[in-house]
């Protein structure tokens, strides 16, 4: 089952015994929040089965706070600065689970590539540098979760493309997380020299503005510390 229909099977739980300690005080009947929870878990099983957990993705990001918002956006920037700059083509992005649904991304969507290259194992073996340039771009997202927030609360779908890509490289296991490091110290350093169209990337999502904009803002913003240097 999805991790969001584990949510809200949680919560169904939780209002469920919240009810019943509180139905004698209030005078409540006990069959109606057991009829409630009833109703809210066979809705998270019937869009496990038939959604893949879309509906009750999308439930639960209307509850986001402003805070895990700007997170998102925070770490979808990160993604798209590091595609723009390392060369990697962005094809669209979203930064809300409805948006996701609306282009028909699953989850809460992100920043889409174009990775066809990448659909071939004999392009694969021939093109370390582009593998190792989506390794990074894989994990920029997470590298500007840590250097704005000191921790992060996303990535693990990134880590998995990341992972995955390893194996089709034929990578072993023990050195998955030394090439996560470095991908991640590669993303890193990228978003520091290039913070100020960082910053007003930030801005330009927050506007969903189009991936070309956003794309001619970050070569603006290039183009102007090149001439200061």
């Amino acid at each position: 089952m999805e991790q969001t229909s584990l949510n809200l099977v949680a919560i169904a739980v939780f209002v469920m015994t919240l009810s019943a300690l509180l139905s004698p005080a209030l005078n409540i009947s006990p069959f109606i929040p057991a009829g409630t929870t009833l109703g809210i878990l066979t809705l998270a099983t019937l869009d496990s089965v038939s959604w893949g957990g879309r509906g009750l993705t999308i439930f639960l990001d209307l509850f986001a706070t402003p805070q895990q918002r700007q997170r998102v956006i925070h770490h979808e920037a990160g993604h798209f600065l590091a595609a723009y700059c390392l060369g990697i083509p962005i094809t669209s992005y979203t930064l809300s689970a409805w948006e996701a649904f609306k282009q028909g991304q699953p989850g809460l969507g992100g920043v889409q590539f174009d990775l066809t290259l990448l659909s071939d194992t004999k392009t694969i073996q021939k093109t370390p540098l582009i593998i190792e340039r989506t390794l990074t771009v894989l994990m920029a997202g997470i590298a500007a979760e840590m250097m704005i927030y000191d921790n992060v609360e996303g990535g693990e779908e990134d880590k998995k493309n990341l992972r995955a890509i390893m194996r089709i490289m034929g990578i072993s296991n023990s050195l998955y997380q030394q090439k996560e490091s470095w991908a991640l110290l590669q993303a890193k350093n990228l978003i520091i020299r290039n913070q100020t169209a960082y910053d007003a990337l930030i801005e330009m999502m927050e506007k969903r503005a189009s991936v070309e904009a956003c794309q001619s803002l970050i070569q603006e913003k290039i183009n102007q510390i090149e001439v200061m240097t």
